[in-house]
């Protein structure tokens, strides 16, 4: 048998030793205990609802959602689909009639919307300082960074279309 070590503290006596053995059997039965919880689980077929309330139980739809927006992160993109279907409200009926919410750019905090004039796009620009402000009431704090307005798109542009000569098949027919 050693001899005890001289050490710098004094050496525990039976009764500390006791607590530590004590303590340590504590911890081995109740990691067998789990293990057998386990095992008798595997053989029933996994886990079951019992009476007490755990994440597989059914949840109302709206907690469901709002769980799963949670979990994914998507709290400022769902805020501002929010306001895209409360844009009447924000806005007022009509500047609503006149501009609409396109898209918004969550990277860059930018919100675009359209108008079907020049004149309301005028306008928007102007209001924009104060409907930045109302969205981020709303919304929380820096959602909205910019209101991007722009006004009614003009009809496409056919490049050179009547330009081209007759029986021609394209910029390829020049080339061999």
């Amino acid at each position: 048998m050693a001899a005890p070590s001289a050490g710098p503290g004094p050496q525990p006596s039976g009764v500390d030793l006791a607590r530590v053995a004590l303590r340590a059997a504590k911890e081995q039965a109740r990691a067998r205990g789990a293990a057998a919880v386990q095992k008798k689980q595997a053989r029933r077929g996994g886990l079951r609802s019992g009476a007490h309330a755990d994440g597989r139980d059914p949840l109302p739809l709206g907690a469901a959602i709002n769980r799963l927006i949670t979990e994914r992160g998507w709290e400022a993109p769902a805020a501002v689909g929010g306001v895209m279907g409360r844009w009447p409200q924000l806005v007022g009926p009509d500047v609503a009639q006149h501009c609409s919410p396109e898209r918004y750019d969550e990277e860059a905090r930018v919100l675009t919307v359209v108008c079907d004039s020049t004149a309301w796009a005028t306008q928007l620009r102007l209001l924009a300082p104060m409907l930045v402000a109302r969205l981020n009431t709303d919304l929380g704090h820096g959602t909205v960074k910019l209101l991007k307005v722009q006004g009614p798109a003009g009809p496409p542009r056919g490049y050179g279309g009547r330009l081209r000569a007759p029986g021609s098949r394209g910029p390829g027919d020049t080339y061999g």
